[in-house]
């Protein structure tokens, strides 16, 4: 079954490039390219660059999930083909995650259309805000998706976890939405957490949750191929919305809804796993978020203080720093693997390690001016 899911690495890759190079072509033609500033918003400079490529990440993944979803609502596991046969124990499990693949899939494209909708009228983030906040409710509510379930039992019922749940879905949307500040940024930090979810899912014999991360991993990659500094073209919000989305979800399910004997064997610490293989994001949310307030200034008006512009001011290249922030996300997030199936005493290394990291960051920043403020 690992197999199996893996080749769908290649599949989403190969639905995604040439949806990408096609977009690109047909963007310029129709002149759908990125957007001035709105007002109080502040842009590095304005290319004729198109900002549709979210477009060839949605294709990428919910082509396969549409065509799969469709083939196994129609599976009898009696009359299995000779091909399908390896999968024959495994499609009454498939078959139940049904009802919540095709919730997901509704999501995904119900926030790309946001999405696309927004890259080409930017609308209020409030609005947006609202939309980013209702699958996570829906997932909570209706799918027993939550976080922190051990806390039901001391609050009188699941409504703390539910509303943790939205919480999360909410910031680790902004999170990659805030993140695809640069050329290769987002989609390669989807790539990197992607795939480390992607061996805890299959570690834990998560077979529906490996294969959606298999397909973001594909997807990501085909995307980058045009999207690695410098840029052909952006994924825009129809992108990075979707990514967020997905990371989301999938951090979740692999995390707190493990199936059958194979489930991490670690304590309760075990639920910081996705806190640790999103630490960089998270860093980049919150202490941007942070810089904004303390100025006055709305969180949700983008600008040029984002962490990967803060390195970038301290003397990298673009390519640089993004090299930086893939190894940094590449550093946390194997801990993150790790500190699901670690020892208390190992846990508490690695979380350790994961803090000392982020407080380095912290102090390099506050301590080295960046070379506008140097003169």
């Amino acid at each position: 079954m690992e197999r199996l899911i893996l080749i769908l690495i290649p599949l989403a890759l190969l639905i995604a490039l040439p949806a990408t190079w096609v977009m690109i072509r047909l963007s310029h033609r129709l002149g759908a390219l990125d957007s001035a500033p709105i007002e109080g918003q502040i842009k590095a400079d304005t290319r004729s660059i198109p900002n549709t490529g979210g477009i060839g990440i949605a294709l990428g993944i919910l082509m396969p999930m549409i065509g799969a979803m469709g083939l196994f609502s129609m599976l009898d596991p009696d009359t299995l083909p000779a091909v399908l046969e390896p999968i024959k124990n495994h499609v009454p499990g498939l078959r139940s995650q049904l009802p919540m693949g095709w919730t997901l899939i509704a999501s995904i494209l119900g926030l790309h259309l946001l999405g696309l909708i927004d890259d080409r009228k930017p609308m209020g983030p409030w609005v947006k805000l609202v939309v980013m906040l209702i699958p996570g409710a829906i997932f909570a509510i209706f799918f027993d998706t939550r976080l922190m379930t051990l806390l039901d039992a001391h609050v009188g019922g699941p409504w703390l976890s539910i509303l943790i749940t939205i919480l999360w879905f909410g910031v680790i949307i902004n999170a990659m939405n805030f993140i695809d500040n640069m050329d290769g940024l987002s989609a390669g930090i989807a790539t990197i957490a992607g795939s480390l979810l992607l061996v805890a899912a299959l570690l834990n014999g998560q077979w529906f949750v490996g294969a959606i991360l298999a397909l973001l991993v594909g997807s990501a990659l085909g995307f980058l191929f045009f999207n690695f500094p410098p840029a052909k073209i952006f994924m825009g919000d129809g992108g990075s919305l979707i990514l967020g989305l997905l990371l989301a979800f999938l951090t979740v399910r692999t995390t707190y809804m493990p199936i059958g004997d194979t489930a991490w064997a670690g304590g309760w610490y075990a639920v910081l796993m996705p806190v640790v293989i999103l630490a960089i994001p998270l860093y980049d949310f919150v202490s941007v978020t942070l810089i904004r307030l303390s100025q006055g200034k709305s969180p949700f008006v983008g600008d040029l203080q984002h962490f990967s512009h803060r390195i970038r001011d301290r003397g990298l290249g673009s390519r640089s720093t993004i090299l930086v922030i893939y190894a940094l996300t590449l550093a946390t997030g194997i801990s993150g693997l790790l500190i699901s199936r670690a020892e208390p005493w190992q846990a508490m290394v690695l979380g350790m390690q994961v803090a000392a990291l982020i407080s380095a960051i912290a102090l390099f920043e506050y301590r080295s001016p960046s070379k506008d403020t140097d003169g």
